[in-house]
C-alpha cells in the first residue's frame, strides 16, 4: 500500500491557507459549495446510486448511505446556516494587562488538521468540511469504502470551489477507503491534530485502543426511554415510535423502553398497532413478554442479556418492565452509552430527579431523543455527537473545532 503521508503533509500545509481566510471569505466559499452541490444534483444522486446498487436495502447501513432529493437539498441548506454562524477562530477569550505591565490575551485558534473517519454516510463529507472550513481547518477524511463514488464525487465538488477561492485542494482531502490507511492515519502524529471517529461502535472502540493523535468519541448510541407510571400514555407511544422508527439506523434513534410496572399492562399493549405497521421486532423481558404476547403481538423474542445495552440500528427494541424510577435509572446507568436518555412523566420532581441523575450528553423530559442533532440545536450542522466528557460533549461543530493560543505584548518585561 502506498503511504499516505504525502497527503497528511500537502493537507498539513494547505491548513495555514485556510487559516488566513477571513470571515467574510469563508462565507462565501460555503454559499458557493451549496450553490455547486444543488448545480450537480443529477450527479451526487447518479453517483450515489452506484454505492446503492452495492449494498442490499435490508442492509440497516443503507438508509445512511442514501442520498435523495431532499437530502442533498437539507445539506445545502446546512452549508448556508453554518456560512452565517459566528466564526469562532480570533474570538478574544481574556483581555487584560497583568501586574508586570504585560498585555495579556487568550484567544481561540483553529485545531489546524481534523482527521474524521466514518462510515457509510456521505452527507459527513459536506458536514465535516463546512464546519472546518468555517471555523479556519483543513480536514483528511476517511470514508468507508460502501460510500466511495458519493465520497469522491462529492470532495470533488469541494474542491472545485476551493479552487475558485485560491485556495489549496488539499484543504479538503480524502484519503483511499482502504482499511489499511486507518492505521497510518492514527499514527501520524506529525500532521494531524485531532481524530474523530463516527459510525460504529467497533471503529471507536478501535480508534481509542490505537490512535496515537487525541481522539473525541462520536456516534454510538445505546438510547432509552422510560415511561413513568404517570405518564401521557397517548404521547408516549407517539415518542417512543418515533424514537424506533423514525429513522431507525442513526445513533440518536430509541433502543430499549423501560416501562413502570403499574402502568405495563395498559401501555404496551398502545404500541402493538404502530410497532405492527413498522414490523418491529421485540426483545422483551420475561413481564412484558407475557403483556405482548396477550396483545397478539407476533415479532416477539424473549430478550437475553446482550440485548439489554445494543446498539440495534434496525427494526428492533428492547423492552423491560422496572418497579419505578430507582430501577430505571440503575438500568440506564449499567447499559448507556451516555447519548441520549429520556423520561416521559407528569411528576415534575421524578423529572427533575432523572434529569439531574443520568450521566448522558443529552437528557431528555417528554420528547424524542431523536431531537440530538447538532443542526436541530442550531448548530448548523455537526461533526458528530460525542459521548466522552472532555472538549466536547452531545452535539458539536464550530465552537468545539477550536483551542486557545495566549498572546503577551510586552515592552522590555524581564522576569528573575
Amino acid at each position: 500500500m502506498t503511504s499516505i503521508t504525502p497527503l497528511l503533509q500537502a493537507t498539513q500545509q494547505a491548513a495555514a491557507a485556510v487559516r488566513r481566510l477571513s470571515p467574510s471569505r469563508k462565507t462565501g466559499l460555503l454559499n458557493r459549495i451549496a450553490d455547486v452541490l444543488i448545480q450537480h444534483k443529477t450527479t451526487v444522486l447518479a453517483e450515489n446510486q452506484h454505492d446503492l446498487d452495492r449494498m442490499p436495502p435490508s442492509d440497516p447501513k443503507y438508509d445512511r448511505l442514501k442520498l435523495t432529493d431532499a437530502r442533498i437539498d437539507g445539506l445545502a441548506a446546512s452549508l448556508r446556516d453554518v456560512a452565517v454562524l459566528p466564526d469562532p477562530a480570533g474570538e478574544v477569550l481574556i483581555d487584560r494587562t497583568i501586574e508586570q505591565g504585560l498585555q495579556l490575551k487568550k484567544i481561540a485558534v483553529p485545531l489546524g488538521v481534523v482527521g474524521v473517519i466514518y462510515e457509510a454516510r456521505p452527507n459527513v463529507t459536506i458536514d465535516v468540511a463546512s464546519l472546518c472550513l468555517r471555523s479556519g481547518n483543513a480536514c483528511v477524511l476517511k470514508g468507508g469504502k460502501e460510500a466511495d463514488s458519493s465520497n469522491r464525487y462529492l470532495v470533488g465538488l469541494i474542491q472545485s470551489v476551493l479552487t475558485e477561492f485560491d485556495v489549496p485542494t488539499a484543504a479538503v482531502t480524502l484519503l483511499p477507503p482502504d482499511r489499511a490507511v486507518v492505521a497510518e492515519l492514527l499514527t501520524a502524529t506529525r500532521y494531524v491534530d485531532i481524530i474523530i471517529p463516527r459510525g460504529s461502535d467497533a471503529l471507536i472502540q478501535y480508534v481509542r485502543q490505537h490512535s496515537l493523535v487525541p481522539t473525541i468519541e462520536t456516534g454510538a448510541g445505546v438510547c432509552h426511554a422510560y415511561v413513568e407510571a404517570s405518564a401521557d400514555l397517548d404521547k408516549a407511544v407517539a415518542i417512543v415510535v418515533n424514537g424506533r422508527v423514525s429513522r431507525p439506523s442513526v445513533c440518536n434513534s430509541l433502543d430499549c423502553v423501560l416501562v413502570d410496572e403499574t402502568i405495563a399492562a395498559r401501555f404496551l399493549p398502545m404500541l402493538v398497532d404502530d410497532f405492527q405497521k413498522w414490523n418491529v421486532e421485540v426483545f422483551a423481558d420475561e413481564s412484558s413478554y407475557a403483556i405482548f404476547k396477550q396483545a397478539g403481538y407476533a415479532q416477539l423474542q424473549h430478550a437475553q442479556p446482550n440485548d439489554f445495552g445494543r446498539e440495534f440500528l434496525d427494526y428492533k427494541c428492547a423492552v423491560k418492565v422496572v418497579s419505578g424510577i430507582e430501577e430505571a435509572l440503575s438500568h440506564i446507568q449499567v447499559y448507556s452509552s451516555r447519548h441520549s436518555e429520556a423520561i416521559l412523566s407528569q411528576r415534575q420532581p421524578l423529572i427533575d430527579q432523572f434529569l439531574r441523575e443520568v450521566d448522558a450528553a443529552a437528557v431528555y423530559a417528554n420528547a424524542s431523543t431523536r431531537f440530538t442533532d447538532g443542526g436541530v440545536f442550531g448548530l448548523g450542522a455537526e461533526i458528530g455527537i460525542s459521548t466522552q466528557k472532555l472538549h466536547a460533549r452531545g452535539p458539536f461543530a464550530l465552537e468545539k473545532l477550536v483551542t486557545e493560543k495566549w498572546i503577551v505584548i510586552g515592552d522590555g518585561q524581564v522576569r528573575w
